[in-house]
């Protein structure tokens, strides 16, 4: 039974991740900040551990229960928008995007990657076509696009690292999703964009390592 890790999995993609993984027979751990979430996640048969993904202590907690697993395929979800505005975020604002966007990645990268090294398993991150310099033909959500554009450096830098110990590094757009940040005006239903997201990551394989794909496959631009 292979095994899946997802980091963020309260609700929204995350959610849908460890509903879908388990329908398909995998072995699902997951992650949640509040318990009731973790109860939840149980509930669908998945792992469920508490995780404060902004909080060292936390981390350093999850990656000692994690020890010695083996997992085939992990993702970390978990995300905030933070203000929509363009003009400059105050000191709060900037610490909340950035720590939860970044930070936690950079915190969480080296815990997870090296789970994944025996399977010659796939890492892949939540980003955002809003990170992309390359693309870019707006301003809104200014904090939120340099943290993405941040955390694709972050996924580019785990490429060349645990690339070569035969890791799968992949930074992803899920696309407009009706999610409490994408709202229900969007274009993509949560169902959808996971279950792209997810047949992506598993037609992949390591000539993919350091890239950033739509959730249907499609390249974009860094």
């Amino acid at each position: 039974m292979p095994t899946v890790l997802i980091v963020g999995a309260s609700r929204g993609i995350g959610h849908e991740m460890a509903a879908q993984y388990r329908q398909d027979g995998w072995r699902v751990i997951a992650t949640a900040r509040k318990q009731e979430d973790c109860d939840g996640l149980v509930s669908l048969g998945a792992e469920a551990h508490q995780l404060d993904v902004l909080d060292a202590e936390s981390i350093a907690a999850l990656a000692w229960r994690l020890d010695d697993e083996k997992i085939d395929s992990a993702w970390l979800v978990a995300g905030v928008y933070g203000p929509a505005h363009g003009s400059f975020p105050t000191g709060p604002e900037f610490d909340t995007v950035m720590h939860t966007n970044v930070l936690s990645a950079m915190r969480l990268i080296p815990v997870v990657a090296p789970l994944l090294a025996d399977s010659k398993g796939k890492l892949a991150v939540l980003s955002s076509r809003m990170g992309s310099i390359g693309e870019r033909s707006g301003t809104d959500g200014t904090l939120y696009r340099a943290s993405k554009a941040a955390l694709n450096s972050v996924l580019k830098d785990a490429s060349i690292t645990y690339g070569a110990q035969g890791v799968t590094c992949i930074a992803f757009h899920p696309g407009w999703v009706q999610t409490d940040m994408g709202g229900s005006g969007a274009a993509l239903t949560v169902q959808d964009s996971v279950r792209d997201l997810r047949a992506t990551l598993a037609k992949v394989d390591a000539g993919a390592n350091g890239s950033f794909l739509n959730h249907d496959g499609e390249p974009i631009a860094w």
